[in-house]
């Protein structure tokens, strides 16, 4: 097993800059040389859970194949770290994942690290760097209907909970996809939870097309 873990704090640690981002930068630019590949930026933990758990669905073992899901803990920080990658000077494919509200950022940072310039969405997708409408969630949501994650909230003993939240004042006039997705982030961890659950919980051919054209690449 390559040391993803260890790769992905010293790179957080490195973007974040301070007095330990010189040893952190060389620390990865080690670790990255054991056998790293490719590289995918997303926003936060539940993309990289839904990420992850696509790919074991997939019987893929991506630290095998030399690829790491790096999440960023934001879209503002896309451009420091595609320059952070750019600096390791190592041939790495970098490609990336984020939502509707986001697709700025990540244009802006695609052109100031040299990607193209004047980018859309249809040439961002040819780099690998692929838009959710209007996040994962809402994807996973389409994909599997209100019912579907309803079913899911039961299997993961959360439907009880769900129907309390759905009660509250503040949630009463809101759509149920809505409320779904504010449930979802209400509770530390558990996005990063039906990242995974909602996943694997999909058909094969309800995979949302950003999500499956990341992985398909």
């Amino acid at each position: 097993m390559r040391e993803w873990e260890r790769f992905r704090a010293a790179v957080a640690t490195w973007a974040a800059g301070g007095t330990d981002s010189a040893a952190a930068a060389t620390t990865a630019r080690e670790l990255a040389g054991d056998g790293l590949a490719t590289v995918v930026l997303v926003e936060g933990v539940s993309d990289r859970s839904a990420v992850e758990a696509l790919a074991a669905r997939r019987n893929r073992d991506l630290a095998a194949e030399g690829i790491c899901v790096l999440s960023m803990g934001g879209a503002m920080s896309v451009g420091r770290f595609l320059r952070i990658f750019a600096a390791l000077g190592l041939d790495i494919d970098v490609r990336g994942l984020c939502d509707e509200a986001e697709e700025g950022y990540y244009r802006r940072g695609l052109e100031q690290a040299g990607y193209g310039t004047v980018l859309d969405r249809s040439t961002m997708e040819s780099l690998g760097f692929y838009v959710c409408v209007a996040d994962l969630e809402e994807e996973l949501i389409r994909a599997l209907g209100t019912e579907g994650v309803e079913r899911v909230f039961e299997a993961e003993h959360d439907l009880a909970r769900f129907r309390l939240f759905q009660n509250q004042p503040a949630q009463r006039e809101r759509t149920i996809e809505r409320q779904l997705r504010r449930f979802m982030g209400t509770t530390s961890g558990r996005k990063a939870r039906y990242g995974r659950a909602l996943v694997n919980a999909l058909e094969p051919d309800d995979i949302p097309r950003p999500l499956d054209r990341l992985l398909a690449g």
